[in-house]
């Protein structure tokens, strides 16, 4: 525990951290605090391998999540855990947190670090599904960013979207800023309501992805100009994140996104899930060095495309894999 709350307090003062010698070190961690993951890379024939480089560090599979706890010491140092949505019946994953108040102001800080104060904004947070459950991070994380905005007009809305469009009516007259975050299907049902919405330039619509078996797959360039043009906004944004991972990356339009200076993309190929890709594009990897106390290197199931240093594009998710309440668009 003590490690924790030593490892949590360099990545909340990032500009300190040096990204690969902190995962060399959480390497050397994990390896030997992390049963699950020392198991896997015991079964892969690695437990031995020298690892010298960020490029020879394997990576669990997001499965592992569903069926084992994922944590890197003893139980009862982590009082809770996030949940995935999933679909009905399907199996979820749980990522153990040893610290909620952790994982808020972490998130706090790499949305502040992209878009400024979050006491500049009106959070609205549209989030049906997900309130309507136990375990979910996008609602902490949500409810940690009304809270700090300070604002009255701050809040949850789940299916109530009449108060919602009043709501935003009301705040373009106040030319303040606006942050919609809201999943993906309940964006798509409140702009196809029939509602006029008025134009607001100071309102940031932000899709989480998410939609949760209600609504047919759509490409993202459609997804997001039918959103551009409900809104009346010149750009969507996004928020990639997942129960998975402690940290979150943000686009600002086109589905290109930063990456904040805890997380790090490394592409595998397609065909191999253990070897790298020569190409532009390929199985996301991911390093989150925010996962000190689960397991900091993740092999998802999305694809990707780097888009120079310290950017990526999402392109969707592989063939088969499970839709995910956070789900991707296929690019």
């Amino acid at each position: 525990m003590k490690y924790f709350k030593s490892f949590g307090e360099r990545i909340l003062d990032s500009n300190s951290i040096d990204f690969e010698q902190s995962a060399l070190e959480l390497y050397r961690f994990q390896i030997e605090k992390n049963y699950i993951y020392r198991q896997y890379v015991q079964a892969r024939g690695l437990i031995n391998s020298k690892v010298k480089f960020i490029e020879d560090i394997p990576f669990l599979p997001i499965g592992f999540f569903k069926n084992h706890q994922v944590i890197s010491g003893h139980m009862e140092n982590f009082p809770g855990f996030f949940s995935s949505s999933g679909t009905t019946g399907s199996i979820t994953s749980k990522h153990y947190f040893w610290s909620e108040e952790f994982y808020r102001r972490h998130s706090l800080q790499l949305f502040e670090r992209e878009y400024g104060s979050i006491k500049k904004f009106h959070v609205l947070a549209l989030l049906p599904a997900y309130l309507e459950r136990k375990g979910s991070s996008l609602v902490s994380m949500a409810e940690w960013f009304i809270s700090q905005s300070e604002s009255k007009h701050s809040g949850f809305y789940l299916y109530n979207h009449e108060e919602l469009i009043s709501k935003l009516t009301q705040l373009a007259l106040s030319k303040e800023k606006v942050l919609l975050l809201g999943v993906t299907f309940a964006l798509l049902d409140l702009v196809e309501s029939g509602t006029f919405f008025p134009k607001n330039e100071n309102l940031i619509v932000m899709e989480t992805g998410g939609m949760k078996g209600r609504r047919k797959e759509m490409i993202r360039e459609e997804l997001h100009q039918i959103l551009m043009e409900g809104f009346h906004v010149s750009r969507i944004h996004s928020e990639y994140g997942m129960t998975e991972l402690m940290s979150q990356a943000y686009s600002q339009g086109e589905g290109v996104y930063n990456l904040p200076t805890t997380m790090r993309v490394y592409l595998r190929d397609t065909n191999d899930p253990l070897a790298w890709s020569d190409r532009s594009q390929g199985g996301i990897n991911v390093i989150d060095l925010a996962n000190f106390h689960s397991c900091a290197f993740i092999e998802t199931q999305d694809l990707g495309r780097k888009i120079g240093e310290g950017k990526i594009e999402v392109l969707g998710r592989f063939d088969n894999s499970e839709v995910r309440g956070c789900n991707l668009l296929v690019n």
